[in-house]
């Protein structure tokens, strides 16, 4: 109970300081955001809208600290402001639209690479000097140190362009419109392939190796050998004894993965033209929309704070040692 209080204690202070830092950060812009988000919008914003922004960046009446509670209580109610970009929706509805995207896209293909990778480093130790442990962690480790963004050229050029296997961009046919359909769904899935496809290939590797280092360590140590000279099944020892260790490291990279989902995977998404939030984020800032960026920002940083949260309640209930300690 005493690490659990800890680690929530930690999240919330971390919280307060990135709310902080996203209501300090616009004012280290020189002058006045709101007037330069005017004058890039060419007059096209209403005088209403750029009081909102003024507002928004606490440019307004009052001292600094009034300002800073005013933001405060903005940001708890869910009212992140205007975005100048996509005028007049608000930031929440921007961010909301791409947020779906993002973690269908980022949230499959990590568990398909952590789900893979970590198989695949089992049974590279079980089977240690096999095929798989001698060429295919080489392989996948030569993949992933390509530039990520090279790898989806390559899949968009080859699969995409040149064979026609999958659509080359956006997350689903221009003709179709949102709705739980057999068509709508079967045109999301064929157009997540490839991205989804660049972004496994690119950290299979990192996974494989990960769990087969563990592995390797684990497999060594006494109560592995013990269960061995007890007579107990290979695949016993394998998995309930030396994987259900070795997983804990992983289970902690996979963790923080999950929270970066939020981002959005930031050049697979712009080679793809895919509506996630880092494809979002790009455009926010090519525009200069600081309610947006700002919107984007607490976004990601609080998702990672939460994935961090519940991977310390994961790890407690995984890891006996810090039951005993808490």
């Amino acid at each position: 109970m005493k690490f659990l209080l800890q680690r929530i204690a930690f999240t919330l202070v971390a919280a307060w300081a990135s709310l902080t830092l996203a209501f300090v950060l616009p004012r280290l812009i020189p002058g006045d955001p709101a007037a330069v988000l005017f004058a890039r919008a060419r007059g096209k914003l209403s005088g209403d809208a750029i009081e909102r922004l003024r507002q928004l960046f606490g440019l307004g009446d009052g001292t600094v600290f009034e300002r800073y509670l005013a933001f405060l209580g903005n940001v708890l109610r869910g009212d992140l402001g205007v975005s100048i970009s996509h005028f007049p929706s608000s930031v929440t509805e921007v961010i909301g639209g791409a947020f779906g995207w993002s973690l269908l896209l980022g949230g499959v293909a990590v568990v398909i690479s952590f789900a893979l990778g970590t198989g695949l480093g089992i049974f590279a130790a079980w089977r240690r000097g096999g095929l798989v442990d001698t060429s295919l962690p080489a392989i996948l480790t030569l993949l992933g140190s390509l530039p990520y963004f090279w790898v989806a050229m390559l899949a968009l050029y080859f699969f995409g362009y040149s064979w026609g296997l999958f659509p080359t961009r956006h997350a689903h046919a221009d003709q179709l419109q949102p709705a739980l359909s057999q068509a709508f769904l079967a045109s999301v899935a064929a157009h997540a392939v490839l991205p989804a496809f660049t972004i496994v290939a690119a950290t299979l590797g990192g996974w494989l190796l990960a769990m087969r280092n563990t592995m390797m360590t684990v497999l060594g140590e006494d109560h592995v050998t013990f269960a061995r000279a007890q007579g107990q099944a290979p695949m016993r020892v394998v998995l309930g004894h030396a994987a259900r260790n070795a997983l804990l490291p992983n289970v902690t990279g996979f963790g923080m993965a999950l929270g970066f989902v939020v981002s959005g995977a930031l050049l697979t998404e712009i080679v793809f033209s895919y509506p996630g939030q880092g494809y979002l984020l790009m455009g926010a800032v090519a525009a200069l929309d600081y309610p947006l960026i700002q919107g984007l920002y607490l976004t990601i940083t609080l998702a990672v704070l939460l994935a961090n949260l519940v991977l310390d309640f994961v790890n407690l209930a995984l890891d006996p040692r810090l039951r005993r300690a808490s």
